[in-house]
């Protein structure tokens, strides 16, 4: 990989399927970043790529009274069945009705990706088969989810910064990231994280 250039969307799709399984038969890939830098939609252009893989997302583990104490749930519903070769079905928290309201099944694919806020947190990434970090600031990341949410979430997104700030203070991500995915003019590159990671090529 040029390091300067870095993988266009198309070859960092491609990637994601070069390591080993690290979880039972799958590879997970997280997807982290702040909130509102994109990583929902990465993630779903990532998993378009590779015909429709698998997408988690952290937002529907966590809730209002525990932002990002979910690693539990992820556990037992999620990379717990994985390591054993089943498939995933995970509990999907309803941000209205302000309780768990549903459950969804993921499939034990080859690759799945794990997106949101606090996806490469230090006690996944012995399941992890690669992270990535969305390198959009935290400003200008803040300022686009609010933005996006509108003055009548203006509130949460008080309280929701607090709790990512001190999240990543004492559980940071970019600087075990294995990629860093920039967006561009024209979409997306990635480049070699801090880790410089495992070697992935398209």
């Amino acid at each position: 990989m040029d390091d300067e250039k870095g993988l266009s969307l198309r070859e960092l799709a491609a990637a994601l399927g070069v390591p080993a399984p690290s979880c039972g038969p799958v590879r997970l890939v997280a997807v982290d970043g702040h909130a509102g830098s994109g990583k929902t939609t990465l993630a779903g252009r990532l998993a378009a790529e590779l015909g429709g893989v698998p997408v988690v997302h952290t937002d529907d583990l966590a809730t209002h009274e525990e932002p990002f104490d979910w690693e539990e749930r992820f556990g037992a519903q999620i990379a717990g069945p994985f390591a054993a070769g089943l498939a995933a079905r995970h509990e999907v928290y309803d941000w209205t009705a302000r309780r768990f309201a549903s459950w969804r099944d993921v499939p034990a694919a080859p690759v799945v990706l794990v997106e949101g806020v606090g996806a490469g947190r230090r006690v996944l990434r012995p399941h992890l088969a690669l992270t990535l970090w969305l390198e959009v600031d935290r400003g200008t990341a803040r300022g686009r989810g609010m933005r996006r949410d509108g003055p009548a979430l203006a509130h949460f997104w008080t309280g929701w910064s607090a709790a990512e700030d001190a999240h990543f203070a004492s559980d940071p991500t970019r600087p075990y990231a294995d990629l860093l995915v920039r967006q561009t003019q024209d979409g997306y590159r990635a480049v070699p994280g801090p880790t410089r990671g495992p070697a992935v090529t398209a």
